[in-house]
C-alpha cells in the first residue's frame, strides 16, 4: 500500500547522503569493550558510540533515553510500545589487514568500509532512518516503536539482559543484525569443559605439551606441540601427508626438548565450523601417525583424533549427530586444547537443533568420553533452542515485507547455529541487513557493506514499522 511512497523517500541523493554521514559518524568512534569505568560499564569507547546514537536521534527528532550507558532508546511516537527494533553500536577489535582506516567510513564503488558499516553500527542507522521516514510521510500507525541501541553485543549482551530485567518485552521485536529475509530459529549452545590427568611421563618419545585454539566459538586457526624424542626428518613425511589430506601446512623445527610442529588451518565462527579448516583436528590426525610410545599422553591424544577426526564436524565420532528438517544439523567445533606432562584439558562448542536433548546430547557425549576415561568438569549444562513458530504474524510480515522490496518470492524463514539479541527474547526474531550472497567481511578486514542493500533495508524496516504498527 505504501510501496511507492516508501520507495520514493529513499530512492534519492539525499536519503543516500543522510545515510552514509549517519553512518560515518557512527564508524569514527572506536567502540570495542575497554575496562568498565564508572557509569561506562563497558568503557570509553562503547559509551562515546551510544551518546553519538542517542545525539544523532535526538537530531532527527525522536525522544531519546540513556539507560546508564548499557544501551539507548529511541522512540517514534508516545503511544504504546508495540516494537522494539535492537542494534548495538559496539564492534570487535579492527585486527590487521585493512586497506583502509578502520575506524573511517569509506565510500568506493556505491560500498562502504569500515568496522562496522555492517556490524551494526550500519543496520541501526536503517532502523533508525525507517522510523524517520514513517515520521517524515506521515504514514499512519497507532502505536509507537522503540529503537534500542546496545553497547555489548559482541561481548556476551550483558547490556540487553540488564536492561530487559528493569523494562518489559513488547509484543514483537527483532534484531537486524543477522540476514534476510528473517531468522526464527537459534539453536541451542552446549560447550562443555573436559580433560584427564596423568602421572608425569619420562618414555620417548611423546608429546610434551600442546596447545590449540583461543576462542571456544572460533574454529582454531593454528595449533603446535612438542614431540621429544623423534626428529623433523621422521616427522616429515606423515605431516607431508596429512597436508594432502587437510590442506593444513606444517612447520617443523628442532629445538633441544625436541621437534616443535606448527600447524596452520583457518578460522571460522563456531556456528559455521565447515567454512573453517580445524588445526587441533589435524594436528592430531598427524600425531596419531607418529611412533610415539604406548603411554598415557600418547592413549589421550589417540583417543581425542577417535572422538573428533578431522572433518567431522557433526558429531558422528562423538556419538552425538543428528538433525530435523525445521532447523538442520548439530554442528561442532573441537575449539581449545591443553596437554601438559600431566594432563589435557579441552572445550568443544556444538549448536544443536530442535531435536537435541540431554540424553542423545549430553549424556551421549559424556558416555563417549568416558569410555577412554575422559571427564566432563564443571557444570555446563544446554542451553535452550529459540524458535519462533514460521507462520506467526511477526514472520510473516517480515518476509512480506521483504519479498515486496526485493521481488523475491515464497521466502522461507531461516535457522542459525549463533546468537542474536533476541535469543533470549520472547517472540523475537532476526531479520536483516545482509542479504543473500553478500560478503559483509564481518569480524574481518575491510568490513563492508552496500549502500543500495542498507537503502533496500530501510525500505524494508519502514514497511514492517508500519504494518506491525498500525
Amino acid at each position: 500500500m505504501y510501496q511507492e511512497k516508501i520507495n520514493a523517500y529513499f530512492d534519492t541523493p539525499e536519503a543516500r547522503e543522510t545515510l552514509v554521514k549517519a553512518i560515518a559518524r557512527l564508524v569514527k568512534i572506536n567502540s570495542v569493550r575497554g575496562e568498565a569505568q564508572p557509569g561506562k560499564p563497558f568503557g570509553e569507547g562503547p559509551a562515546a558510540a551510544l551518546a553519538e546514537g542517542l545525539a544523532l536521534a535526538g537530531e532527527w527528532g525522536f525522544q531519546t533515553e540513556n539507560v546508564e550507558n548499557y544501551v539507548g532508546t529511541a522512540d517514534l511516537n508516545d503511544k504504546e510500545t508495540r516494537l522494539h527494533i535492537l542494534g548495538h553500536l559496539d564492534v570487535v577489535g579492527e585486527g590487521k589487514g585493512w586497506d583502509t582506516d578502520p575506524y573511517t567510513c569509506v565510500e568506493k564503488d556505491g560500498m562502504l568500509y569500515g568496522r562496522g558499516v555492517s556490524d551494526d553500527k550500519g543496520p541501526v542507522v536503517c532502523a533508525l532512518m525507517a522510523m524517520k521516514a514513517v515520521k517524515d510521510l506521515g504514514l499512519p500507525v497507532n502505536a509507537n516503536v522503540k529503537l534500542v541501541m546496545g553497547t555489548d553485543e559482541e561481548s556476551g549482551s550483558s547490556d540487553i539482559a540488564y536492561y530487559y530485567s528493569k523494562h518489559p518485552y513488547a509484543p514483537y521485536s527483532f534484531t537486524p543484525d543477522a540476514d534476510f529475509p528473517v531468522i526464527n530459529i537459534e539453536k541451542g549452545h552446549y560447550h562443555p569443559d573436559f580433560g584427564k590427568t596423568w602421572a608425569a611421563e619420562t618414555v620417548l618419545p611423546r608429546v610434551t605439551e600442546l596447545t590449540g585454539g583461543f576462542r571456544f566459538n572460533v574454529v582454531p586457526p593454528e595449533a603446535q606441540c612438542v614431540v621429544a624424542g623423534l626428529t623433523a626428518a621422521d616427522v616429515k613425511p606423515h605431516a607431508d601427508a596429512v597436508t594432502n589430506q587437510t590442506r593444513t601446512p606444517f612447520t617443523l623445527t628442532e629445538e633441544k626438548d625436541g621437534v616443535h610442529i606448527h600447524c596452520a588451518g583457518k578460522n571460522a565462527h563456531a556456528a559455521s565450523p565447515d567454512d573453517g579448516i580445524n588445526a587441533i583436528c589435524a594436528l592430531l590426525t598427524l600425531l596419531a601417525r607418529l611412533p610415539l610410545a604406548d603411554c598415557e599422553s600418547t592413549r589421550a591424544l589417540q583417543a581425542l583424533h577417535t572422538l573428533f577426526p578431522f572433518g567431522d564436524t557433526r558429531g558422528a565420532a562423538l556419538g552425538i549427530a543428528q538433525s530435523d528438517e525445521e532447523s538442520g544439523p548439530l554442528t561442532l567445533n573441537f575449539a581449545l586444547l591443553t596437554v601438559t606432562d600431566t594432563g589435557f584439558t579441552g572445550k568443544f562448542d556444538v549448536r544443536f537443533p530442535l531435536c537435541a536433548n540431554e540424553d542423545n546430547c549430553k549424556k551421549a557425549c559424556e558416555a563417549s568420553f568416558a569410555h577412554y576415561g575422559i571427564a566432563v568438569t564443571g557444570d555446563e549444562n544446554m542451553t535452550t533452542v529459540h524458535c519462533v513458530p514460521s507462520d506467526s504474524p511477526l514472520v510473516q510480515t517480515l518476509l512480506r515485507c521483504y519479498e515486496t522490496y526485493t521481488g523475491t518470492t515464497n521466502a522461507k524463514p531461516l535457522a542459525i547455529g549463533g546468537g542474536t539479541y533476541v535469543h533470549d527474547i520472547p517472540g523475537g526474531v532476526a531479520c536483516g541487513c545482509q542479504f543473500p550472497g553478500f560478503d559483509p567481511k564481518m569480524h574481518a578486514p575491510n568490513e563492508q557493506a552496500s549502500i543500495d542493500l542498507l537503502l533496500t533495508s530501510c525500505k524494508i524496516f519502514t514497511q514492517a514499522i508500519v504494518e506491525l504498527c498500525q
